[in-house]
């Protein structure tokens, strides 16, 4: 045989993720010595041995991770090929509306897996802060905002994670160490802004605005020059810069609430779609 079944694969991820058979097995809805069998036929065909017991659990051999990592992205193409055939086209135009600095990071990986699943959905992306944005949807000029809100008690009408805070610094300059904090921040109506000088306020901690820039680049930029720190989304701190752990004149940050914002009676299929693929990265 030259190909591996994916019925053998997706039962050999299950089981290396439930690290044993019964676990794996009711999962699958087979007996635990149906599951046994699965994988002895799979370390037949390629000739290796994928797990071995670890105490009462079941590890992956360095052979078994190889093919973990391989046999979960065949299951992934599988899924993706499957919901492409069974679900119709999707066609139209969503304007999207991403924070600055989410735009710069993760986003364009997400938007392009979705661009590439389905083609004929055109994507306008306006790039701002999260109240602008907020306000062009008011306006209808959005057809979806993913946003950042200070006061977790929002109400938003997708769904939403929470994103916890750090300071951020060059780790080639001493900017941290200062005092005052010298801040490089977005302007007015930033919640990142909003949040820092509220937070050191509020901890006593004497500052002064260093370098102000609406971009996510120019903050970047002035934070790795050394004028000041600045606070971002741990998952989007950029290369180059580095966390500084709170302590001293750097308090601890509460989170902020991200949130999808869009018409839920009034979506298109192409906007629920969107929705959905953002949803489920963030999810999982």
């Amino acid at each position: 045989m030259d190909y591996l079944p994916t019925e053998l694969l997706r039962t050999f991820v299950l089981v290396a993720e439930s690290e044993g058979f019964t676990r794996a097995g009711e999962r699958l809805g087979r007996s635990q010595p149906a599951v046994s069998l699965q994988i002895k036929r799979l370390e037949a065909l390629v000739g290796q041995t994928l797990l071995v017991r670890d105490g009462r659990q079941l590890r992956p051999t360095p052979a078994g991770e190889t093919l973990l990592a391989y046999a979960q992205r065949i299951l992934a193409l599988n899924r993706e090929a499957l919901g492409r055939l069974h679900e119709p086209e999707l066609a139209g135009t969503v304007r999207l509306g991403v924070p600055n600095e989410f735009a710069s990071s993760f986003l364009p990986g997400i938007l392009g897996k979705f661009a590439q699943a389905h083609p004929n959905v055109n994507l306008e992306v306006t790039c701002d802060l999260s109240t602008r944005l907020l306000a062009r949807r008011e306006r209808d000029e959005l057809d979806l905002v993913f946003a950042l809100h200070a006061d977790g008690a929002v109400a938003a009408d997708g769904g939403g994670w929470t994103e916890e805070l750090v300071w951020v610094a060059s780790p080639r300059h001493d900017a941290h160490e200062q005092v005052p904090v010298p801040l490089v921040v977005a302007p007015e109506g930033c919640v990142y802004r909003g949040r820092i000088l509220a937070r050191l306020e509020e901890a006593g901690v004497s500052w002064r605005v260093a370098y102000t820039c609406a971009s996510f680049g120019g903050i970047r930029a002035g934070v790795l020059a050394g004028l000041g720190v600045t606070v971002l989304a741990r998952s989007i701190v950029p290369p180059g810069l580095q966390a500084i752990p709170s302590a001293g004149h750097l308090p601890a940050l509460a989170p902020v609430r991200v949130r999808l914002h869009y018409d839920v009676d009034h979506a298109t299929d192409a906007i629920r779609a969107l929705v959905a693929h953002m949803s489920a990265h963030w999810e999982g």
